[in-house]
This record gives structure tokens, sequence and C-alpha cells, in this order.
């Protein structure tokens, strides 16, 4: 049998450090919007200028090449408007080195799967844990040639990533390739041409302690008054002071507003980004700041309550609650969501799914609620399962990181801890030891709902395997602790069992001792069952002496 690979240890994760919020920028007049997209389409064209220059710098980035940029910037906008740009500038081009880095390790793995599959004879079967070799020799002809086109990929990503070169496209690289499946979409060009523009805009500024409400290029007072400052070369269709624009528009955060009305009323730094959805065909202002992390509490601390369990698939997510033994508790649940559809129906899916579970674990007074810590780079490569385009889809739509910062940044409104597990195994021993026990007359257990409790269970330190029962000639410890569990030298993990009162069988209830001595038997071993037997007064009087 192949060793077990390690397993890392539970811990809680860190609450979120930044908000962001949303609302819309209602009953805006044609002046207002054709002011918003001459200043989004002049700012849009000096942001891609300055991602231009940032991308042909490469590694030789330097904080003289940055002023450099900012002060050819600010002569065509304004010091704080250069300043917004040049930060979102490099935001993008980390971004874009990070997501180089992942492609690299994904051909990585690729590239070692087939080498393997190669290495083995033609039809050789596999195990659970490695692949075979290839079907036939028409298949491991064409992995051959397919390994030196990933290893050509492989060296060119590297000397890019070695040269400080990456590739990025404004507007989004899946718009710009919709331009040539305009059919396939269902847009017209003129749609798609006005998603393009709108996508390569530039509408947002940081904020800065200290100026007026915050922020002094898009500025949003506590009654909800817009205004943004215009760039130099836009300064004439100002209609306020300084050379800024005030919208028509009036602005209520629904969510978290008096937190952010406090944050303005106080002069502290707020972000706004200004956008517009050419679907919906509205206008849409974002708020973030950031706020301290919530001091996370100690393991232990979480699990007093019990915790549950929860098991991440593509199409819902099965939870099951666990005392603080370990053992599962009522019925396990299920909360569904469709993720068939657009970005936003996806995002909205997946709130309203959380939202439900975090109701339900304030009902039931759990405090922490556990998860797997799953990362799938390595799982979506098509090298990794071969044929198996349906298996390596399902893993690509699940949302586990949408949903990881989902559940971080709720749970953390609701004082819930997350506990992040590791994913090794959960599946396949929360099948083996909880499948078939879980399941009864009236109850179907699946296998996600088994590795709900698995999961659980390793959050709270205990072993998936669960309690095996004891031997029907002792229904008790006579033959010492039940070591298949727990290793005798684990402290800690099985201690004696609380004296219950009343007798140890299981057939008489707890309160049968009490209720005894004042109960009359009818019934007597050898007589009819016709006759009655009357116990003599006399026999139950003791005299004393």
């Amino acid at each position: 049998m192949a060793d077990l690979r390690p397993i890392a240890a539970p811990f809680v994760v860190p609450g979120p450090s930044g908000v962001t919020v949303r609302t819309r920028l209602r009953d805006l007049t044609p002046g207002d919007e054709r002011v918003l997209r001459l200043v989004g389409a002049h700012l849009g064209s000096l942001a891609s200028k300055d991602l231009k220059a940032r991308c042909a710098g490469g590694l030789k980035h330097s904080t003289q090449s940055w002023a450099t940029r900012k002060r050819d910037l600010t002569a065509e906008s304004s010091s704080r408007w250069a300043g917004a740009i040049t930060k979102a500038t490099h935001d993008q081009w980390a971004l874009a080195r990070r997501g180089q880095a992942a492609h690299i390790q994904s051909l990585e793995a690729g590239i070692t799967t087939i080498r393997h599959r190669l290495s083995l004879p033609v039809g050789q079967k596999g195990t659970k844990r490695t692949p075979g070799g290839y079907r036939c020799a028409h298949e491991w002809f064409h992995k051959a040639r397919r390994l030196q086109v990933l290893q050509d990929r492989l060296d060119q990503v590297r000397a890019d990533r070695e040269a400080g070169r990456v590739r990025v496209v404004r507007g989004g690289r899946r718009l710009l390739g919709t331009r040539h499946h305009l059919d396939t979409a269902q847009l017209t060009e003129a749609q798609w041409r006005e998603r393009w523009e709108a996508g390569r805009w530039f509408l947002q500024a940081d904020g800065e302690s200290g100026k007026g409400f915050g922020n002094e290029t898009i500025r949003i007072t506590p009654e909800g008054e817009v205004s943004v400052k215009l760039p130099a070369p836009l300064a004439g269709l100002a209609n306020a002071r300084h050379g800024r624009y005030v919208l028509a528009a009036k602005v209520r955060l629904p969510y978290r507003g008096q937190e952010w009305a406090d944050r303005v009323e106080a002069n502290r730094a707020v972000a706004y980004r200004i956008h517009y959805d050419t679907g919906r065909g509205r206008w849409y202002v974002e708020a973030s700041w950031q706020i301290p992390p919530t001091r996370t509490i100690p393991l232990q601390a979480a699990l007093v309550d019990g915790v549950i369990g929860v098991d991440t698939n593509a199409d819902h997510l099965a939870a099951w609650r666990l005392d603080t033994h370990g053992n599962p508790i009522g019925r396990p649940r299920r909360f569904f969501f469709d993720l068939s559809q657009g970005a936003q129906h996806r995002d909205a899916q997946v709130r309203h799914a959380l939202t439900r579970l975090l109701n339900w674990a304030r009902a039931c007074g759990v405090r922490a609620i556990a998860v797997e810590d799953l990362d799938f780079r390595a799982e979506k490569t098509r090298e990794k399962h071969g044929r198996k385009r349906r298996f390596r889809q399902l893993i690509s739509g699940m949302p586990t990181g949408r949903l990881r910062a989902r559940l971080t940044s709720m749970a953390d409104a609701t004082g819930i801890a997350i506990i992040a597990v590791d994913p090794a195994y959960t599946s396949k021993w929360g099948a083996r030891h909880w499948q078939k026990p879980m399941t009864g007359p009236s109850r179907k257990t699946t296998r996600h709902d088994a590795a709900s409790i698995a999961i659980g269970r390793r959050a709270q330190g205990h072993p998936i395997r669960r309690r095996t029962t004891p031997p029907r000639a002792h229904q008790s410890d006579v033959h010492g602790h039940r070591t298949v569990q727990a290793d005798r030298s684990a402290p800690g993990r099985e201690g004696p069992r609380p004296r219950i009162p009343g007798p140890r069988t299981r057939s008489v209830p707890p309160d049968a001792a009490s209720t005894r001595a004042t109960r009359t038997s009818t019934t007597v071993r050898g007589v009819r069952s016709d006759q009655v037997w009357v116990q003599d007064p006399l026999l139950l009087t003791v005299q004393e002496r």
C-alpha cells in the first residue's frame, strides 16, 4: 500500500480586510451620462498608454520610471487621476504575473503526466493514484506530439517570465475573443462595440484620509451628492467650483450605509468606482474601504458548540451538524445553486446558498463552519484525467475561490468562524466509514453527505474512522478501550465514560432503579397466568433491634 500524503492541520480562516458596497446611480440626465462617457473614454485611453509603457518596462521598473509616467499623465488629467491610473496599472501587471505563474504550473503538471504515461507500455492499466498507459498506439503517437507542443509553450512562457513580459488585454481577453463569434454570443457588432468601449473606460479613484469626505477625485457627500473632478482637457464641462461636475443623481447605500457615512463625515479614505452595465443600461457606483481584520478566535474556542461540516460540489453544498464529540446530529442539509448562466447570476446563486447556510448555523447555535481548502489548479488539465471531459468541466465549474471569499466575508458579519481543513481523502473515507451507517429506511445518505461528516471531524481533530461496535457478549468496556479508533498511548482521545444512574441494562429505562422498590410484580415463574399472586406485606417489614 502506498504511503498517504501528510494531512495539514486545520486552521481558522482570518476575516476580510476590506469592504465593497455597490449602489445604482438613478435619475441621471442625458448631460450627466455624456460627461461620464467622455471622462471614462479620456482616462481609459491614458490608462491604456500607461499599461503599454509599464509592460514595455518589464522587470526594469523603478520608482524613477513610475514618477516619470505619473508626471506625463498629470499634464493630461490631474495629479490624483494620474496616481489612480498608475496604481491600477501596477495591480493589473501584478495580476498578469500571477496568472503567468499559474500557467507555468499547469503546463508542468501536464508535461509530467504525459511523460509518465508515455513511459508505460500501451494498454497497461493504472491505479487509483497513478494513471496507466495509453489505450492504443494511435493515442500514444498523438500524445507524444502534444508533449512537444506543451514543452514549446512552457519554454516560451518561461522565457517571457524571465524577461518580465506579460500579455494583458484591457477590457478582457474573453470579450476580445467574442468579437469573432458574435453569432454564438448572440450579439450584434454595435452591441459588442458598446461593451468593449465600456470595459475600457477608467472611472475609479482611491481615497485619501484627511481630504474632503475621504476622496478628492470622486466625492460623495453624506447627503448623497456625487461630484467628479474633471481632467484638464474637459474642465470646460464643469458645473461647480474648482473644475468639478456634480451629477443630478443622489446616492444611498442600503448596505453598510451607516458605516460608510461615519467614515465620510470623519474624512477617512473611501475609494469609488463608477461603471456602466451595458446589458441593463444602468450606471453603478462602488464604494470600498479598508477595515481592521477581525481577530481570529482559537480553534478550540470556535468548536465549543460543535461544528457544521460543508462539502463543496458543482451544484450544491452538502452540510451536516456535528456535536463536540464528532457525532452527526439530525438530518443532512443541502443548499443548491445554479451556475449555468452569467457571472452576475452565478454570484447571486452563491450568495443565496451561503445565506441559507449561515442562517441555519445561527439557528443551530453553532459558532464554526468547516470547509475544504480546495485548489484545483493542478486538476483542471486535460492530461490529468485523460478523456474525462465531463469530470474536468465539473471541477472547473466549482466556485471554490469565489465561494471561499464570499463565505469568509459573510461569516465575519455574523460572528461565525470558518475553519479550513485539508481536503485529502475526505470523500473517499467519508463514504467508506459513514455513508452506510447513516443510511436508513427514511433517509438516503449520499457520498457528499458522508464527506461533510469527514470534514467536520477533521476540523475537530477526530479521526474520520467511526467507533466500532463493542463485543456482543460484553456491551461495556470489560475488554479495554476500543483501540480501533485511538491507541492507548494517545492521551485525551478517549477517557472513561460517565456513570449513568440506574442499571446497565439497555432494556430497562434509566429511571427503573427509583421505581423498582415501589413496583409490585404480577408474574411469578412457574405460576399460570390466570392466577393472581399477591405479595405478603409482612415480608417487606424490617424490624429494628
